[in-house]
């Protein structure tokens, strides 16, 4: 299976080209500003590179949110034209669930991946140790009670780049693990592979970033 993943969702822009589980090639730009332009060109180059063709694969896969509102249309965007011009399957990947996968042998018990949605608040869901998802992808505002109750029982590891804001509000919890890991398109390979296996496809049509909360956007008044 030959895979194109690509990855704006959150800080950094990326994305790989990957075989049967294997990276043949990797890409990142740290700037979230030039991902727009930058992105084309780079897949197009380093498919020249690698001697491969576009009707060589066999899906597209893009992390889909929650994340920044631009990057989110920026990744879906390339990968909903290069599905259709190729008449290829769009795999669409909740950019939490790829958080929490980065961290999976990590995992006693919960895994809670969280996106810095600026001040206090996060995006956050929680997963057991296996990725099934139990508790669905949510805004929330980080206190000295968010995640009590799990925790008095559970221990959960906490990841992402909103993870830090939580590291002064556990108060040296023994259930409560943070553990900084910075995703990007190779840590989208194998839920990739899985999605393929699983027919579970995207509307190229129709599909739109997965937001979580509403787009707001302020008038300017005159």
């Amino acid at each position: 299976m030959l895979f194109l993943n690509i990855d704006t969702a959150i800080d950094k822009g990326s994305f790989c080209i990957s075989r049967n589980n294997e990276v043949i090639t990797f890409e990142m730009t740290e700037s979230r500003n030039e991902q727009a332009g930058w992105l084309h060109e780079a897949i197009q180059h380093s498919f020249k590179q690698n001697n491969l063709d576009f009707r060589e694969l066999d899906a597209v896969a893009v992390s889909n949110g929650p994340g920044s509102y631009t990057g989110l249309r920026i990744g879906l965007s390339t990968a909903k034209g290069l599905c259709y011009a190729l008449n290829k399957p769009l795999i669409c990947i909740n950019t939490l669930q790829i958080i929490a996968a980065a961290v999976e042998l990590e995992a006693k018990r919960y895994i809670c991946p969280m996106i810095d949605a600026r001040r206090m608040e996060v995006f956050t869901a929680l997963f057991d140790k296996n990725l099934t998802l139990i508790k669905e992808p949510f805004a929330t505002i980080l206190n000295e009670k968010s995640f009590s109750d799990t925790l008095k029982e559970d221990h959960i590891v906490f990841t992402g780049n909103g993870s830090k804001k939580f590291r002064s509000l556990i108060n040296d919890n023994v259930n409560a693990e943070i553990v900084e890991h910075n995703i990007d398109a190779r840590n989208m390979i194998s839920l990739s592979a899985q999605y393929y296996q699983e027919k579970n496809f995207a509307d190229v049509a129709y599909c739109e970033p997965y937001y979580v909360k509403d787009v707001y956007i302020s008038k300017k008044e005159i």
